[in-house]
C-alpha cells in the first residue's frame, strides 16, 4: 500500500477510485510530457524515487474490447535522461500469473506490460515494441515497414534492465493479489537510426502506446491510447499517443556549483 500511495502521488488518484473509461476513441490520442530524470532512478521495481514521486502519471489505461471480469486499472510513468527512456506500470491484478524469462517467450501468456515507441514522429510507421512481465521475462520487435509488413526478421534491444516487485504470490489461483509493477531503462542507442539525434534532444516529440494483456484469470486487454479497432490489435501506430521529452527536470533542477 505505501508504494501504492507514492506511485500516485502529487494529485493521482488512487486505482479504486479511478473513473470508468468509455469505449468510444477520442479524436485525438493523449499527450504526456516525459520529464527529465535529475538523477537517474535505481532500476529495483520499488519506484520509490523522488524523480518517480514528481514525474506525472497516466491514470486513464481504456478497456476497448472489455467482455466480462472486472476491469483492473493500470497506472504508468515514464522518465529521460542522456542515456535511458524510463519506463513505469504499476498494475492491480487479483490473480499475477508470471511464468516465462526465456527473452522473446511467450510472455504474452502471463500478465504483461508493454511500449510500443515510435521515435522519430514524423515516421509513424517505424517503431518498437518491447514488452515485460514481472519477474524479467522481455520479448522485443521492430517494424520497420509499418505493423501490415513482416517484421525485422531479429531484433533485441540492447541493454535493457528491468526489475518488478508484487504484493500477492505468483501462479495461485486460491487466493487474491493485490499488484504488481514493473520499472525499465532503455538505452536510446537501440534507437539510433530512427532518433532525430542521439542522445535525443528537450522538445523532441515521439509516439507511443502503452499495453497491458495476458494472464491466465481476468485476462487484461487495456491501453493508454485507444487504437480504434473491433477486436483486441495493439499495433495500431496511427492512433500512438504523443510523448514530449521536456526540459524540466524531476523532481527538481540541479543545485547551481559552487564558485
Amino acid at each position: 500500500m505505501k508504494t501504492l500511495l507514492r506511485f500516485l502521488a502529487l494529485g493521482a488518484l488512487p486505482v479504486s477510485l479511478l473513473p470508468a473509461q468509455a469505449d468510444a476513441p477520442p479524436a485525438q490520442p493523449p499527450e504526456y510530457t516525459v520529464l527529465r530524470a535529475a538523477t537517474p532512478p535505481a532500476i529495483d521495481g520499488k519506484l520509490d524515487e523522488a524523480a518517480w514521486l514528481a514525474a506525472p502519471v497516466i491514470t486513464d489505461f481504456v478497456f476497448p474490447w472489455r467482455t466480462g471480469g472486472k476491469k483492473e486499472q493500470t497506472v504508468a510513468k515514464l522518465l529521460w535522461d542522456d542515456e535511458h527512456l524510463y519506463v513505469a506500470f504499476l498494475c492491480e491484478d487479483a490473480h499475477i500469473t508470471a511464468r516465462h524469462t526465456e527473452r522473446d517467450g511467450k510472455i504474452p501468456e502471463d500478465d504483461c506490460v508493454e511500449i510500443m515507441l515510435t521515435p522519430d514522429a514524423d515516421r509513424p510507421h517505424v517503431y518498437f515494441n518491447i514488452e515485460f512481465n514481472v519477474i524479467g521475462g522481455i520479448l522485443d520487435n521492430f517494424r520497420p515497414h509499418g505493423p501490415d509488413k513482416p517484421r525485422a526478421p531479429k531484433w533485441d534491444a540492447e541493454g535493457v534492465r528491468l526489475a518488478g516487485t508484487y504484493a500477492g504470490t505468483l501462479n495461485n489461483d486460491s487466493d487474491t493479489d493485490r499488484s504488481w509493477q514493473v520499472e525499465v531503462a532503455i538505452p536510446w542507442r537501440n534507437f539510433a537510426a530512427q532518433l532525430k539525434s542521439l542522445p535525443p534532444r528537450a522538445g523532441a516529440v515521439m509516439r507511443a502506446n502503452l499495453n497491458r494483456h495476458g494472464g491466465k484469470t481476468n485476462a487484461q486487454y487495456s491501453q493508454w491510447s485507444h487504437g480504434g479497432t473491433p477486436k483486441p490489435a495493439f499495433h495500431t501506430p496511427d492512433r500512438f499517443g504523443r510523448l514530449v521529452l521536456s526540459a524540466r527536470p524531476s523532481p527538481f533542477p540541479a543545485a547551481p556549483s559552487a564558485p
